[in-house]
């Protein structure tokens, strides 16, 4: 599996989604005017790249269970 690139692709999706939400809780814990500014904003990042990384986890698995 860790040779297969598609799965990779997947693992950074993750990785970025993840990212993002220790980004948009860092933030929304120390409060003050960024927080104020972008805080809707950086969490609608992290549902956008959710819905990426969920859409290449079905895709995965369909694929590699032989897309029947």
């Amino acid at each position: 599996m860790a040779d297969d690139p598609l799965f990779w692709v997947v693992a950074i999706a993750c990785l970025g989604v993840a990212g993002i939400l220790i980004f948009g809780i860092g933030t929304f814990g120390r409060g003050g005017e960024f927080n104020r500014k972008h805080a809707n904003r950086i969490m609608r990042w992290r549902i956008g790249a959710q819905f990426v990384a969920v859409i290449l986890i079905i895709a995965f698995v369909w694929l590699r269970s032989g897309g029947n």
